[in-house]
């Protein structure tokens, strides 16, 4: 039954409302009125006065509070539930389906939309509907099935990084099935092409309601690169007041993790689509970069990518010869100079001086000899994976340099002289280079018919000269030939880096071949022709909320559908490894259009906001309470046992008294902020489960009590924090216990949390379901914990190695247990590169403060006291349970020490007493 905005559960108890004026009848009826009877020896007392008067009949005011008591009762008892999720729905029965556009613009605010369809799916149980969901960007066959089979899945759905294209709709319209039901459609705000025939699909079925956030979508396009500056640019959907974005730049530091290497703020105009800024950055820095992001989004359209493209390789030139004065374009550098200056850094100065540098690549243009330290620098820097490039010339035409053995900075043994063709001496003509074959670098590359060569240095045939060939001439002489040294190569091409020798270096070819071999940067997508016959390997890919995956076992693509093929579960938007280099494919390109939805004036738009459903029985049932106490009060004091001020005295009592304690419990955010800046002070976040919440609070105040015996450090009394309120820097550290019904943050406290992380401090996560082998896959908690994790800036993990810091910060442990004992307990990974150095007893990691620690042992429940210092809650049994408790005291010290101190253990210092305590 709906009275406006209330319903009732229990409409049927209203009809006790009539019986009130037979309630008024008999309250005016009880007590009787007395008998009124004339007494001569009255009239003695006329004009007497007596203070203390009782009346003879019950007082209107007085029956009248006892109506209201007893209406309040009857109401309360009838179920009142004020916005009723059922109201205004247009289908009450019947099938339900609801579409999810689950594109990467819908992840700017999935959680909203996962609680709204988590409350239609607990309508749609209470009203038996059977439910069916659609995601446009994975259409799979509709089947109608019990709402709360929906619900167990909902921790599983999430959006994808690309969005709905028309095939994709199309395949949505063939699933739908016949027969009436209504639909909702959860909408991402963009515009798709082919929405118009679904939505005329769906309304030939019945009723159509969209919910749509009106929070702006943002996007960036691909960075670019001009002059050494990074060139960013934001879009926006919908043009609006002026606004400020911020873009965050991630990289790898020197260590090798991932940090935020710089930000920059972009400004959107009032009413502009768009906003641009300039980022410069040192070439060092600029090659670290992976990825440009706006703070706050968390959706794939506001994550860009990077590639080669932004990674300026470092060249050094080195000629065999000085320019002479007047003669540039005779310079042996003159052409590579021109050819590699917009897309690479370039050296200068002599071999032994540039080595030092590690560059990318060096080039040798005409240099016949190297001294023996010369080639033993290269062979080593050769070794670790450089790129040696030679170019040939009248000096090393004349050498006895690689002759009767090959040169081990030469891919093979050389001729003595030249070859000369087509010159005043020779009968033959020019020779045009050979199409290049399907296993070369520079397959796909067109050869221009006006590249020719007069002059070159000869092979030797050799029976490897044939796998060293990757370029040769018309007539099948080699021109560019290559060779593995260690993990890097050397390349020779067979004539002059100058127009000497031939036309090469005057075409766009050269510059071509050049990107080819990875000796400059490729600033743009290759073409067609470079692409076709070509497989490009994923090697990781976004996920709908900007976060990079591990592509897993996804096998390659054709280079061709890089340029022709729209993003879809086949082409996911990532970073993919071609032939010699790598590419990034972004969910946003350089002529992406975000455009808005227009929907249809017939068709009903609501947010994803929907208005409390909040029982009112309650405070109905607490409001006769107070009016019975009222009654009483009023009823002692007009029989005259109470005095009419001690009457309004004591309701008022009543009604103040249940909210003493909770202003006797509440803390300001000034009085907190204050508390923590005073002294260490740990923290818990609050669930909103009082019973978790003073779990929480009792186990951090147990190992506050801890620290403050066994080490230096003396915490304050622990403080829980709202993440939606409370300034997080203040805290070293945020204990967060994991339920399943608690509720997701909002992204500001998203944003609060990432720099929180950024900057360095810690969030113990603790499932407290003693299944952490999967994260908690397996449980409720896990499955909580996934979708809390998910828009954090979380870093690689791994189980906590023997070695990791965090075993020895204050004592030396090897299992981590809680309430529940176990070490599934995960940190943050250490460096690819960090090795164990013989006759130590850990690495030397020199790692960070880990920003998480994941577990499941339940810890506090282990920690907590109570104002005596007694146990709260059991572990384990007998001795063994006491140890348990012991260790887990012991690891939360560890914990702390480890956030205060960080890497200050991983120290070498510490070693001799570590193998002492170790017994090594």
């Amino acid at each position: 039954m709906m009275l406006g905005p209330i319903a009732f559960t229990a409409p049927w108890l209203l009809l006790a409302l009539a019986a009130l004026p037979i309630l008024w009848i008999l309250l005016r009826a009880v007590p009787p009125a007395p008998i009124r009877r004339r007494f001569p020896g009255v009239a003695l007392l006329l004009g007497l006065k007596d203070d203390d008067t009782v009346t003879d009949r019950t007082p209107w005011w007085l029956l009248l509070l006892r109506m209201l008591a007893v209406a309040a009762v009857i109401i309360g008892l009838a179920g009142p539930v004020l916005n009723p999720r059922d109201q205004g729905d247009q289908v009450q029965s019947g099938p339900l389906l609801i579409v999810l556009d689950a594109s990467w613009a819908s992840a700017r605010d999935w959680p909203s939309k996962l609680a709204l369809l988590d409350d239609m799916l607990s309508e749609a149980g209470r009203n038996a509907r059977p439910v069916a969901i659609l995601r446009l960007t994975e259409p799979q066959p509709v089947a109608f099935r019990a709402a709360e089979d929906w619900r167990s899945r909902l921790s599983g759905l999430a959006p994808q990084a690309w969005a709905p294209v028309p095939s994709m709709i199309e395949r949505a319209r063939a699933a739908l099935p016949d027969g009436a039901f209504e639909t909702r459609w959860m909408s991402d705000g963009l515009e798709h092409e082919g929405r118009a025939s679904l939505l005329a699909d769906l309304e030939a079925r019945g009723a159509v309601t969209v919910y749509e956030s009106p929070s702006p979508i943002f996007a960036l396009t691909p960075a670019m690169i001009e002059e050494g500056v990074v060139k960013l640019t934001a879009r926006r959907a919908t043009p609006g007041a002026a606004r400020d974005v911020m873009v965050e730049a991630h990289g790898r530091d020197p260590q090798g993790s991932p940090r935020m290497l710089a930000q920059m703020p972009l400004s959107f105009e009032a009413g502009a689509m768009t906003a641009t800024g300039d980022l410069s950055l040192p070439a060092e820095m600029r090659a670290r970069l992976t990825r440009f992001e706006i703070t706050g989004q968390n959706t794939a359209g506001a994550v860009t990518l990077t590639d080669d493209s932004l990674k300026r390789r470092e060249v050094a030139l080195i000629a065999g010869r000085e320019n002479r004065e007047g003669l540039e374009l005779l310079s042996p550098l003159h052409y590579l100079e021109q050819a590699l200056l917009p897309s690479a850094d370039l050296l200068d100065g002599a071999l032994l001086d540039i080595l030092p540098a590690n560059p990318d690549v060096i080039v040798l243009a005409d240099v016949a000899t190297v001294s023996q330290a010369e080639q033993d620098a290269l062979l080593d820097w050769l070794d670790q994976g450089g790129l040696l490039l030679r170019f040939a010339g009248p000096r090393l035409a004349a050498s006895d340099v690689s002759r009767t053995e090959e040169s081990p900075l030469l891919p093979v043994r050389l001729r003595a002289g030249g070859r000369t063709v087509g010159g005043a001496m020779s009968w033959g003509e020019p020779k045009a280079l050979a199409p290049f074959a399907d296993d070369s670098p520079f397959a796909g590359l067109s050869v221009p018919g006006d590249v020719t060569v007069s002059a070159q240095v000869m092979a030797q045939p050799d029976p490897t000269l044939a796998d060293r060939v990757i370029a040769q001439l018309t007539d099948g002489t080699p021109l560019v030939t290559r060779k593995r040294v260690g993990t890097g190569q050397v390349v020779l091409f067979h004539v002059t880096a100058n127009a000497e020798w031939s036309s090469l270096p005057l075409s766009g070819l050269f510059v071509q071949m050049l990107e080819r071999l990875a000796v400059s940067s490729a600033v743009t997508l290759p073409d067609m022709a470079q692409l076709q016959g070509t497989t490009w390997q994923p090697a990781q890919v976004l996920d709908g909320f900007g976060a990079l995956q591990d592509a897993g076992t996804l096998p390659g693509i054709a280079g061709e559908r890089l340029i022709t093929d729209v993003l879809g579960p086949d082409l996911q938007p990532g970073l993919y490894d071609g032939p010699d280099r790598r590419f990034a494919l972004n969910v946003v390109g350089a002529d992406t259009a975000l455009t808005p939805v227009t929907w249809p004036a017939r068709i009903p738009v609501e947010g994803l906001a929907r208005a409390p459903e909040t029982p009112l029985g309650g405070w109905l049932l607490a409001l006769s309470l107070l009016l019975l106490m009222a009654d009483v009060a009023a009823s002692l004091a007009l029989s005259g046992r109470l005095w009419p001020a001690r009457a309004a005295a004591l309701v008022l009592a009543a009604l103040l008294l249940p909210a003493a304690p909770h202003g006797a419990q509440a803390q300001s955010a000034a009085d907190k902020e204050l508390a923590a800046a005073s002294e260490v002070t740990l923290a818990h976040v609050l669930t909103g489960n009082t019973r978790l919440d003073d779990t929480a609070r009792a186990g951090l105040v147990g190992l506050s009590e801890t620290l403050f015996f066994r080490t230096s450090v003396e915490p304050a009394d622990p403080i829980g924090v709202d993440l939606e309120m409370d300034d997080l820097a203040l805290y070293p550290l945020l204990y967060w216990p994991v339920t399943p019904d608690q509720p997701i943050p909002s992204q500001e406290s998203y944003a609060k949390l990432n720099d929180y992380l950024r900057t360095g401090g810690m969030i113990v996560f603790d499932t407290r379901d003693a299944n952490v082998a999967g994260f908690g896959a397996s449980s409720a908690n896990g499955q909580m914990l996934q979708r809390l994790a998910r828009p954090l800036d979380i870093p690689p993990l791994e189980p906590v190695p023997e070695d990791h810091v965090l075993t020895r910060t204050f004592y030396l442990l090897q299992d981590f247990p809680g309430r529940h004992s176990g070490r599934s307990v995960w940190v943050e990974a250490a460096p690819a590169d960090a090795e164990k150095v013989d006759g130590m007893p850990f690495r030397n990691l020199n790692d960070n403060v880990t920003p998480v620690v994941i577990g499941g042992n339940d810890w506090a429940a282990a920690w907590a006291m109570d104002d005596r210092g007694n146990a709260l809650f059991p572990v384990g049994r007998g001795f063994a349970g006491e140890r348990q408790r012991e260790m887990a005291y012991r690891f939360g010290v560890n914990l702390v020490m480890h956030v205060l101190t960080g890497n200050y253990k991983s120290d070498q210092v510490h070693v001799p007493a570590l193998l002492d305590r170790l017994g090594q």
